[in-house]
């Protein structure tokens, strides 16, 4: 195997034009599992981690572009204030030492509907931006993940990092079901962005890749900040979900879930602008 570590983002981009077949790495949380259980045996590994522009992030018009570099750990300490949703997200990725390596690029690289980044990035409509020798692009994030494990990235293509947009107003939550809070993959997860006239959504682990609750999220626009209406978006968000069952859960047991962290969370995230 070989093993490629350019020292530049131009290096980076060359190096993987000339080699199509290799497997980009920064943490290697998902990686290192799937070459220690033989499950992929890539023809080279592409190292990114000598490359400085991928771990910065920075502020532009009006949001956060996050390098695909910045593990977990940074995005909690630094972009708490302004992302609590991807920050909370964040605290149940795995235990200290995968938050200090895990990236939320391998998060999208990797493209598991249970990524646990995921969600906040879905309900805060965040676009994922690629690039290659042939220039650079930016993807809706509800167009970047098309199938389990599965995205449109192309060959030549790596992910330089992620824009989210930060509403003054906006109230994030996410939650998640497992048998406990971290270091597990989640059973079914949640995350919902609230900001005036806006309502964003994402149920994770519970289709074939992340899902936005498109009926839940214009009910929730208009309505009241209500038990009943709390109740009516929790079921709208189940609705929503294309469960199957498994060896962590059923697919009932996965629509019950999320309609409680539904019901759950737009009550806290109106709780919040309220206050």
């Amino acid at each position: 195997m070989e093993f490629l570590q350019p020292p530049g983002w131009r290096e980076a981009l060359e190096a993987r034009a000339a080699h199509p077949d290799a497997l980009p790495i920064w943490g290697g949380t998902d990686v290192m599992v799937e070459l220690n259980f033989a499950r992929t045996r890539p023809a080279a590994l592409l190292d990114l981690t000598h490359v400085p522009e991928l771990s910065r992030w920075e502020s532009e018009d009006g949001g956060v572009r996050i390098g695909a570099g910045v593990t977990y750990t940074r995005l909690i300490a630094e972009l708490g204030d302004r992302l609590p949703g991807l920050a909370m997200a964040s605290r149940t990725v795995g235990s200290p030492q995968i938050r200090n390596r895990g990236t939320i690029g391998g998060n999208l690289g990797s493209s598991s509907p249970a990524g646990d980044a995921l969600p906040p990035l879905y309900a805060a409509g965040a676009s994922v931006e690629v690039a290659s020798v042939r220039g650079a692009r930016r993807i809706p994030i509800d167009e970047f993940i098309v199938g389990p494990k599965r995205n449109v990235l192309g060959e030549d293509e790596l992910i330089a990092g992620v824009f989210v947009p930060v509403r003054d107003d906006a109230a994030q939550q996410f939650a998640k079901v497992g048998t406990r809070n971290a270091m597990v993959i989640a059973v079914c997860s949640f995350a919902v962005d609230v900001s005036e006239g806006r309502v964003g959504t994402c149920i994770g682990s519970a289709g074939p890749t992340p899902i936005r609750a498109r009926e839940a999220e214009a009910f929730a626009a208009s309505a009241a900040p209500e038990d009943a209406a709390a109740r009516e978006f929790g079921e709208l968000v189940a609705a929503a979900a294309s469960p199957i069952d498994d060896v962590r859960g059923t697919a009932a047991y996965r629509r019950h879930a999320l309609s409680v962290l539904a019901r759950r969370t737009i009550t806290w995230a109106w709780e919040t602008r309220c206050a």
